[in-house]
């Protein structure tokens, strides 16, 4: 029997050990994906700081103003003024369709057909 009882704790140890040896693995695994995507997040950030800065840079008033003269005989693009606005009210919007009711619906029976109690 206590040959059987030393075989068995000797059996645990291994079993303890691979499954010690494993985790480890797979937890320094786990770890360098994590590195791995925390290095792409900074470098997508850095990306999107240098796309930001190029847009900014871009979109300068001055920039676009320059370009709006240089193209104008192809685009026509005129300064807005403040005349060239108008009012929400002004607005036309379709009218909508007209819905047409048979009759009464009833919905006394809509709670029961979804599985709700009924008051």
């Amino acid at each position: 029997m206590r040959s059987f009882l030393y075989l068995l704790t000797a059996l645990a140890v291994i079993g303890t050990g691979f499954w010690a040896y494993r985790e480890n693995y797979t937890t320094k695994e786990a770890l360098d994906r994590v590195d791995a995507l925390n290095r792409d997040i900074r470098e997508a950030r850095e990306r999107l700081a240098i796309l930001n800065a190029e847009w900014a840079y871009l979109n300068r008033p001055d920039r676009l103003r320059d370009l709006a003269e240089l193209n104008f005989d192809r685009l026509g693009l005129l300064p807005l003024r403040s005349d060239q606005f108008g009012i929400a009210e002004q607005v036309i919007f379709p009218t909508p369709e007209p819905v047409d009711f048979d009759g009464a619906i009833d919905v006394t029976s809509l709670g029961a057909a979804q599985g709700r109690a009924e008051p």
